[in-house]
């Protein structure tokens, strides 16, 4: 019986150890749910003016809906995008003056990559747009630098963007327009880019954990039949 006691002892602690972990991540499921539902009750909320550079901070503001009245400029930022069934493609980012004068940049949405040369100016036509305050984080580690010359963005880096089309350091995500937008379908944002993966971690944690269990009982079983073939 001395001879068990190891790997039985083994395989209860690594047991649960990973049944805690699959408990952990079922939690942290849990946990991401909620943070989702908060974003989701954010960018659905009542649209509002947007405001003042001044009183916006971004972990408090981002997703929060807007509604603007202005007009869209000529210049474009063209960001490559890819779209699940429809390719590649572009995101367009245009400056848009508010009545009030000021200047944001706008997400007009989507472009398919042959209508890249395509005439969407609507300069001297108003356009009321309701979309969501947003500080997209598009950059990792292994995206390429933007070929500003080129006019092929890599990133929505907020920053240049305003430095280069001369507005506030502001991005609305379109949502609706009115007119609406010819040749651009709206990307509102959503929380479908957020990762949510602690469920499959629970199951692989728990499967682990059954494994485990089948693993020691089988090395307890044959040395219990070779201790018995033995006597």
């Amino acid at each position: 019986m001395s001879r068990l006691a190891v790997p039985l002892l083994f395989g209860l602690i690594g047991t649960a150890i990973l049944v805690w972990l699959g408990t952990w991540q079922m939690q942290r499921l849990e946990w991401k749910r909620g943070i989702l539902s908060e974003i989701e009750s954010r960018i659905e909320g009542p649209f509002r003016p947007i405001p003042s550079l001044g009183a916006v901070i971004p972990e408090r503001d981002r997703y929060a809906p807007v509604s603007l009245n202005g007009e869209i400029g000529a210049q474009e930022l063209l960001v490559l995008v890819s779209q699940k069934r429809v390719g590649a493609g572009y995101r367009i980012i245009s400056p848009y003056t508010l009545d009030d004068g000021r200047r944001v940049l706008l997400d007009r949405g989507f472009a398919p990559v042959d209508q890249r040369d395509a005439d969407r100016t609507r300069t001297d036509e108003r356009v009321e747009v309701q979309g969501n305050l947003h500080w997209p984080d598009d950059r990792t580690s292994s995206t390429p630098d933007n070929d500003v010359a080129g006019n092929t963005w890599f990133a929505r880096d907020i920053a240049q963007m305003a430095e280069l089309l001369g507005t506030e350091p502001l991005m609305v995500i379109a949502r609706n327009m009115s007119p609406p937008d010819a040749g651009v379908t709206p990307l509102p944002v959503d929380t479908s880019g957020i990762p949510n993966d602690h469920l499959q971690y629970a199951i692989t944690w728990y499967s682990l954990a059954s494994i485990w269990v089948i693993m020691t009982g089988a090395f307890i079983w044959r040395q219990r039949k070779g201790k018995e073939g033995t006597a």
